[in-house]
């Protein structure tokens, strides 16, 4: 078995009907360096995002979020289960806009015969009415996950500001998977490269929430609450040993450091996880290292389809080549995200 965690939705008549891409750019915070635009490129129209204007950082192409296209692109990859999410701009799409976007989403995995889920998406700020999304989604339409960003405007989600949101996810016991926005808070340094702003980007922004997250103490308000960070928390792995306080819980002689290694270890055992957002652009020795590290029931695959087809047809079978045990393999592939997304 094999379930991609990470496989994109966007609605297809976002391409067609004005009315809707009105309201859907009505939305776009462009008083904070964010802009939405419809191109037409090879034959097809583009929906791009950029931040900051004139950077493109994410873009939606006509024919990629069709039902029909999504179960056969799973078909051809062998995968059986995918879970949908809608990468980016959720980051300020209105509670309206939420509402239709689940609706949608909740439409695809009806009509997939239980090969597709969902993840909620809402506006994060808990007043009443946007905790009452998240209850008719997990309520009514199934859904037993929800989608956050890594950081909304200039507050990740250790901020106190998110304290209703987080309260009511733990009372579900609701797990939360973390996408990554299209750049960090702080991007000056990086803007003028596109590979630099969409990737290294990515990476620091999830590495960033990451460690909040931890040094926050978060979770001890919130231990029912898992999320679940994209692009392998920013490569996490690489720096989780180093990151971690060392020696006696008490600051040393200096003053330098101060944190709680137990309680840190203890949640990143029990309330990180991290999903690759596609296999092989990490490569075989960093995977390894990353389930040396981190252990491979705290890793999930995914592709991020349909960015690159070829990473949902030939990513499963790269996770196979690791050098690891067919039992870890099993857990990256099928176990974790089954257990997570309560499958």
């Amino acid at each position: 078995m094999v379930i991609d965690a990470n496989v994109y939705w966007f609605p297809e008549a976002m391409f067609q009907d004005d009315a809707l891409r009105a309201r859907f750019f009505m939305d776009v915070p462009r008083g904070y360096g964010t802009n939405g635009k419809m191109v037409s490129r090879n034959g097809k129209k583009q929906i791009v995002i950029e931040r900051p204007v004139g950077c493109p950082g994410v873009d939606y192409v006509e024919g990629d979020y069709t039902l029909e296209g999504m179960l056969a692109a799973m078909d051809e990859a062998g995968v059986d289960k995918a879970v949908m999410k809608v990468p980016c701009v959720h980051e300020w799409m209105s509670l309206d806009m939420c509402r239709y976007f689940n609706d949608g989403m909740a439409d695809f995995a009806r009509r997939s015969g239980g090969r597709l889920t969902a993840l909620a998406v809402i506006p994060p700020w808990g007043h009443e009415a946007q905790l009452a999304e998240l209850d008719r989604c997990y309520q009514q339409l199934g859904m037993r996950g929800v989608q956050l960003c890594a950081h909304y405007g200039k507050y990740y989600l250790d901020d106190a500001v998110f304290a209703a949101l987080f309260e009511r996810l733990n009372t579900y016991g609701m797990n939360a998977y973390v996408h990554h926005t299209p750049v960090p808070v702080e991007y000056a340094s990086i803007a003028d490269y596109t590979n630099l702003r969409r990737s290294l980007g990515r990476c620091m922004d999830q590495l960033t929430a990451v460690g909040r997250e931890l040094f926050s103490g978060m979770f001890e308000r919130y231990p029912r609450v898992r999320l679940i960070h994209s692009m392998l928390g920013g490569g996490f792995f690489t720096f989780s040993e180093m990151l971690m306080p060392h020696g006696p819980a008490a600051p040393d002689a200096s003053g330098r450091f101060t944190a709680t290694p137990e309680s840190m270890r203890r949640h990143l055992a029990n309330n990180l996880f991290f999903e690759m957002s596609h296999a092989q652009p990490w490569g075989k020795v960093l995977l390894e290292t990353a389930v040396q590290v981190l252990g491979a029931d705290h890793i999930i695959y995914g592709s991020s389809s349909p960015v690159k087809a070829e990473w949902m047809r030939g990513g499963p079978d790269f996770v196979r080549t690791l050098a690891v045990s067919e039992a870890d393999k099993e857990l990256m592939l099928y176990g974790n995200a089954k257990r997570l997304y309560q499958l």
